[in-house]
């Protein structure tokens, strides 16, 4: 059951890596994205807020699949 988590765990840092910087590309160019002033609107700011965390979960996952790797 270990060696199934271990791939799980690297296929989810995968994936967020993969997916999350390119759909943060597109958030940034939607018209939403920024006011008239040009400042960041809420629309962005959650989207940047939920994409970095995903990122910290990748890190997390290859982490700890690092460590049921060598422990």
């Amino acid at each position: 059951m270990e060696p199934v988590l271990i791939a799980l765990l690297f296929a989810n840092a995968v994936f967020n890596v993969v997916v999350w910087p390119r759909f943060f590309v597109r958030v940034a160019k939607d018209p939403r994205a920024r006011n008239a002033q040009g400042t960041a609107t809420p629309f962005l700011i959650v989207h940047a807020v939920l994409i970095g965390l995903a990122l910290v979960l990748a890190v997390a996952s290859v982490v700890a699949a690092i460590a049921a790797l060598v422990g």
